[in-house]
């Protein structure tokens, strides 16, 4: 007798409602109206307050590692801080922290006064949370579950960020528990950045992060495309090392904007490990004009500037 053989369609694991919407993983497909009560925690109320003075609080996220998106997101704060801006940038990837690194901040250290966590800052006048700056270069961090969504809560609800026009949230690769606590705690977000490379890998998980922020509500402000077109140094020929083009292509078919593409060039890393962001570092390089046109647009998109 033959058996029948089906095609699995969707992977779902259910455990029942325990009614504790704040660590559900299904809150974004959940209709309940019930679940709204989690923002009578005090510590999600304390989030808000908080941040009550950010003007734009927006989420640098990535379907993959290896993209770039930390880099991508310290120089975008830079680029702003040259709009004129106050910038912050919490760096919410507890595994593996680098935006104090790339900031030139890693040899600092958060400290704590009567009004909380005071973050380091940069010499830009940039200010910078991460748990890098409360480790040493051998200490390894194991959290589970409660520990990561509680050390959330702490360096948004306990940081005294003060006035600032952007905090820009650095968050782990992926659209795990991490990215689902950042956009379930920070009420009011003004939008989601979503970097990726050219190549078809990336472009199809990045499909993935775009579908969780529309489930979330949270609007796409835009794609930007890392890692395009290099010229290369020795001959000074264009070289596509990652076939360029593919940031626009999931963005058209996505439906969201496209921001622009940031060539490829090996300075980049070098400028990280050095501590400046690539835009300071190398300002009329083509990197730093495309992390600049990115930056000018996100800006003219939330209303900072005019988009003349």
């Amino acid at each position: 007798m033959a058996t029948e053989v089906r095609e699995i369609r969707r992977l779902q694991v259910s455990m029942g409602c325990d009614r504790n919407c704040e660590p559900c993983s299904k809150y974004f497909d959940c209709t309940s109206p019930f679940k709204y009560e989690i923002y009578k925690n005090p510590a999600l109320r304390r989030i808000q307050e908080r941040l009550a003075g950010v003007k734009y609080k927006i989420a640098v996220m990535s379907g993959k590692g290896g993209v770039g998106k930390s880099t991508t997101t310290c120089n975008l704060g830079a680029a702003l801080s040259m709009l004129g801006a106050k910038v912050g940038l919490l760096d919410s990837d507890f595994y593996g922290p680098s935006v104090p690194t790339i900031m030139g901040v890693g040899a600092g250290r958060l400290k704590v006064d009567a009004d909380g966590i005071v973050p380091v800052v940069s010499q830009q006048g940039i200010k910078v949370a991460s748990v890098a700056s409360t480790l040493t270069e051998r200490d390894a961090i194991t959290w589970m579950g409660d520990q990561i969504r509680w050390a959330l809560y702490q360096f948004l609800g306990g940081t005294s960020w003060g006035e600032l026009d952007f905090l820009l949230v650095d968050l782990p690769p992926g659209t795990g528990e991490e990215t689902l606590n950042v956009m379930k705690a920070i009420q009011g977000l003004s939008g989601g950045v979503v970097v990726t490379i050219p190549s078809e890998v990336s472009q199809i998980v990045v499909g993935r992060g775009i579908s969780l922020c529309q489930k979330a509500n949270t609007r796409v402000i835009g794609v930007i495309e890392n890692m395009g077109t290099m010229l290369c140094p020795h001959c000074g020929k264009d070289v596509d090392v990652f076939m360029t083009g593919g940031g626009k292509m999931i963005a058209e078919r996505m439906g969201v904007p496209y921001l622009g593409t940031v060539p490829l060039d090996h300075r980049v890393a070098k400028a990280s490990d050095e501590g400046m962001p690539f835009v300071l570092r190398y300002p009329d390089s083509e990197p730093a004009r495309g992390f600049a046109a990115v930056a000018r647009k996100i800006a003219a998109d939330v209303g900072f500037i005019s988009e003349n």
